[in-house]
């Protein structure tokens, strides 16, 4: 059993200043029983985010940054698309909203959009990607998959990493990136003037203005079930929405729940003898605690306290 924990800290003011209220004491209990793993050390400007990595080797892949094949691993799962060899990339509709000094994404995905609103996008979309030798098929609501060689090589920033940003520093900057930085401007035209827009608006709805690329490469002759880990992971999307909205009261509250539910029944499991792992993701880094053979020190380390917890998260 291996739960992965995103956004457990950040280092911005707000985060910082709650830390120290925070009561894990399930948490704390069940990192004295387990060995920490080496530090994934990152930055706050890397395109794939510390879970993406953390998540990226439990399948056995190399998490190169900005270039874990996400969607070439979604084709995986499409009897009709497996066999198809190269480079591929999520394109995800999303909404921009521009500002007086930079342009911001909003919204992704796009919420209250339904499969017909997504498949009307697709069938308008699909000849101007195809200009540009892309094709593309339908994955869920307002995310497709997309094929051609333009992906091969090109690095593209998680939608956890652009959300709510300003877009500048996240733009596609490969060498062949100019033809998707036109197509992307070509689609914000598109849908400007589009009818279903008129529609979202008029029941209170973000309207879809722009779109994203992302999850982008190949697998490269990697076996078709690398999707399948060896054991149970999970990734806990728990502290995710209010992290990113930066409301950090709902995000204490919301890692107290945690702590009372998903922490304590990996520890409880770990008391039976369980094989346990957990992996705790900031902004920059991730640290992983397995269960391994203690040495008498490390067996004795509870009854004489331990790091605090607060330390712990505060390094991420």
């Amino acid at each position: 059993m291996h739960l992965i924990i995103p956004y457990a800290a950040s280092h911005s003011e707000g985060c910082q200043s709650v830390l120290p209220s925070l009561k894990l004491p399930h948490l704390q209990k069940l990192l004295t029983c387990l060995t920490a793993q080496s530090i994934d050390v990152g930055d706050e400007l890397s395109w794939s985010p510390p879970h993406e990595r953390a998540l990226a080797r439990t399948l056995g892949l190399t998490p190169s940054d900005g270039q874990i094949p996400w969607a070439a691993l979604q084709a995986q799962k499409y009897p009709e698309l497996a066999a198809l060899k190269g480079a591929w990339t999520f394109v995800t509709l999303c909404h921009w909203q521009a500002g007086m000094h930079e342009v911001t994404l909003r919204q992704i995905p796009m919420q209250d959009l339904s499969a017909t609103e997504s498949d009307t996008l697709l069938a308008t979309m699909r000849p101007f990607f195809a200009q540009d030798g892309i094709t593309l098929y339908p994955d869920a609501p307002g995310r497709w998959l997309a094929h051609g060689a333009v992906f091969e090589g090109l690095p593209s920033a998680s939608p956890d990493r652009v959300l709510g940003r300003n877009l500048v520093p996240w733009m596609p900057a490969a060498a062949q990136a100019g033809s998707l930085i036109r197509l992307m401007s070509e689609m914000q035209m598109l849908l400007y003037t589009h009818s279903l827009n008129d529609a979202r608006e008029a029941r209170g709805a973000l309207p879809v203005n722009a779109i994203w690329f992302s999850g982008t490469g190949a697998l490269n002759g990697l076996p078709a079930d690398t999707g399948l880990p060896s054991s149970p992971t999970t990734l806990v999307p728990a502290l995710r929405e209010a992290a990113l909205q930066e409301d950090w009261t709902a995000w204490a509250s919301a890692w107290h729940a945690l702590d009372a539910l998903e922490i304590k029944a990996l520890l409880d499991a770990h008391n039976r003898g369980k094989a346990v792992q957990i992996t705790l993701c900031g902004e920059r880094h991730a640290q992983s605690w397995h269960a391994v053979p203690q040495t008498l020190m490390q067996k004795i380390r509870p009854f004489f306290g331990s790091q605090p917890i607060l330390s712990k998260l505060e390094q991420l």
